[in-house]
Formats: C-alpha cells, sequence, structure tokens
C-alpha cells in the first residue's frame, strides 16, 4: 500500500461535479473580481463565524500582514509570537518594520499559553498574534484578558483553525481581527491561493475594504488612501462558497480520522499531541512527537508511508531573521518541537483501510 502525506483530488472527486459547474457559471459570466461571489463568500463565511465583517484578500500572508498595518504596528513595535509558528506568520510582523518577540509554546499542546505570553512582556509590546496551529485551538479566555489588561491588540492567525472553536466560540473571533488562509491544503481550501480577515471593528472593516482595492473608496473614484492590490479572485470565491457548504461535515471526517489515530496507536517512541480542556479541534494536520524521527520516516517510506514536518527549522533559526540575533538554545522547548515533530497523513478521503495500516506499521516501529 502507498499512501502520501497528502492528497487533494479525493476532496475534489467527492463533490467534482459542482465544483465543475459553479467554475464554469464564474467562467461565463465575465466577471472576474470583486463580484457577486465575492460578495456573497464574504457574508457566508463572516455568518459562519458568526462575526460582523469578512474582508477577503489574496492569501493568507497578506491578511495577516493587513490586519497588522491596519492596527497600526510599526517600527519600534514589539509582536509577541509563538516560536514555532510558520515562517510567514513571523513575515507578516517583520514586513511591518515591527519585531517580532517569540514566546515559547506548551510541549504537549504545541500552542500559546497566557504565562509564556505574560513573560514576554516590555514597554514596546504592541500586540500579541496567537496562532491555533495544526488546527489546535489555543484556549483564548485568558490570553484574552491578559491583553485587555496590557492594552494589546490581539490577532489570531487561523490559517489551520477553520471551524475550530473554544467553548462554542470560533476561532479568529476573540481579538481584533482574525486572519485565514485557502491555500489548497487548509481545511478551508480553495483551487488556488486566497485569504481573508474576520473582524466586529466597523472602521477596521472598512480600511480593509479600502486598502486591498489600490486605497479606493467604494463607490467613488477617489484613492484615498495608499493601498495594495490583495482581492479574492470570484472563481476561487465561488468554489470556496462550495467548500463552506461542506465544512462540518469535512471536520467531522478530520476528527473520525484523529479519534482513530488516538485509539489506535500505542508505541513507546510515539507522543500523541494533547488537547485543551473545553476546545473543538479541527485536525488540520495530526502531529505526533518522536525523538527518533528520522528513523520513523525511514520506517514509513520503506513501508510505503510518506510524511511531512511541520516545520524543521523555527523560524528564529531561519538565514532569513539571523539579524534578530537569537542563538541556538534560546528557545528549548520551540527547537525541541522542530526537532521530534512528524505530521502523519491526515487528509480528506484517507480511507479507513489505509488509516489501520498507517496505526498497524506505526505499533510495529521499534
Amino acid at each position: 500500500m502507498k499512501i502520501p502525506a497528502n492528497r487533494l483530488d479525493r476532496a475534489y472527486e467527492k463533490h467534482k461535479e459542482e465544483y465543475e459547474t459553479k467554475a464554469l457559471h464564474v467562467l461565463r459570466s465575465g466577471n472576474y473580481i470583486l463580484g457577486s461571489e465575492v460578495a456573497a463568500f464574504e457574508s457566508e463565511f463572516s455568518a459562519y463565524l458568526d462575526a460582523k465583517y469578512c474582508i477577503s484578500l489574496a492569501n493568507g500572508s497578506d491578511a495577516l500582514w493587513v490586519a497588522l498595518h491596519l492596527l497600526n504596528i510599526g517600527p519600534s513595535d514589539e509582536v509577541i509570537v509563538q516560536g514555532n509558528a510558520f515562517f510567514a506568520t513571523v513575515l507578516a510582523i517583520t514586513r511591518c518594520g515591527a519585531r517580532p518577540v517569540f514566546a515559547e509554546p506548551d510541549l504537549t499542546h504545541y500552542n500559546l499559553n497566557a504565562s509564556n505570553i505574560a513573560a514576554c512582556i516590555t514597554s514596546h509590546t504592541k500586540a500579541v498574534l496567537v496562532t491555533h496551529l495544526y488546527g489546535l485551538m489555543t484556549p483564548m479566555h485568558e490570553i484574552v484578558n491578559l491583553c485587555r489588561t496590557h492594552g494589546l491588540r490581539l490577532i489570531e492567525d487561523c490559517a489551520q483553525a477553520h471551524d475550530a472553536k473554544f467553548q462554542g466560540q470560533a476561532a479568529g473571533t476573540f481579538g481584533d481581527v482574525g486572519c485565514f488562509s485557502f491555500y489548497p491544503t487548509k481545511n478551508l481550501g480553495a483551487f488556488g491561493d486566497g485569504g481573508a480577515l474576520v473582524t466586529n471593528d466597523p472602521r477596521l472593516a472598512e480600511n480593509a475594504y479600502c486598502f486591498r482595492n489600490y486605497g479606493k473608496e467604494n463607490n467613488c473614484g477617489d484613492y484615498i488612501i495608499q493601498g495594495v492590490n490583495s482581492r479574492l479572485d470570484e472563481l476561487q470565491a465561488a468554489l470556496l462558497r462550495i467548500r463552506l457548504q461542506y465544512l462540518k461535515e469535512d471536520t467531522a471526517e478530520k476528527n473520525h480520522i484523529a479519534k482513530r489515530y488516538y485509539a489506535g496507536l500505542r508505541n513507546e517512541w510515539i507522543d500523541l499531541p494533547k488537547v485543551y480542556l473545553g476546545t473543538e479541534n479541527v485536525w488540520h494536520q495530526f502531529v505526533i512527537r518522536c525523538n527518533r524521527r528520522q528513523d520513523l520516516i525511514a520506517y514509513l517510506l520503506e513501508n510505503g508511508i510518506e510524511t511531512a514536518i511541520h516545520y524543521p527549522i523555527p523560524p528564529h533559526l531561519t538565514s532569513a531573521l539571523r539579524n534578530l540575533r537569537i542563538k541556538r538554545g534560546a528557545l528549548p522547548i520551540t527547537e525541541q518541537l522542530a526537532e521530534t515533530v512528524l505530521s502523519l497523513p491526515s487528509f480528506y478521503g484517507l480511507r479507513e483501510d489505509e488509516q489501520d495500516f498507517i496505526i498497524r506499521t506505526l505499533n510495529q516501529f521499534s
């Protein structure tokens, strides 16, 4: 049996007639940018999350950067971010001219907690950027209270957490703004790039609508700010509307895969992720830890199972951020995770016989 780390075609095949019909409809409409499909998707996605506003953008990286920019994050500001976040999350901070300050995640849950954030606050701290990594929801109430106490902006990176919740409230709706990616591998994935930010702040929303389209005021020929070109196109919006209809069903499938891994995996070399009480997780990735990772990867490949590492180099040790002068060993938990995490196959359409084979093979590793 050959099992890849990911397969996108199975999710497509499940609803291909709907996707193809919708794609033809958009192509024949002659309306491809900021049309009715974009407006409808923004309305439907904000309603799904119980947020007031959704502003779609070209990609998830732009969503993070635009959010920080519109919250007036800039040079001399510090933004606290978890050390094991994806590089793009940190890049959004440096793109604003601000300085990322890395907080250690929890070793077994992979995400931030309020106490680790509190330890990083200085007089220059302007914001906290929380990532719900791997689709595992971060418990937000203590973090929200911490930010309010210190007068800090709160941004949520929800690129891997579509439909995740804490105590019934959706990821992306706790802070000033929530940022989403619709990259094809995401739980709510497009057939190309796409992103969005959601907010309950009418002024921020108005600025974002304007900023994404060169700074042009709606229904007006004037450009009132110096904006950018970052727009979700009609075709992707239309296809995302179909994906959104099935998101709850797809989330249930991801949870079913995770439950089977939890129930079946029994190996002393493998540590399973833990989840926080009150969280509803969506398992964008199912990430284990193994101190013999390279041996495990080779063993799985010999048995036809591909895996992935999210992520092998933490941001503070990348060549691009060497100007921050953070030495190896400064973030021991972050670095330990980078050296031990391994993502198992957990894609839409992963069959139970394939899951059984993965579980059986992992349990035989020694």
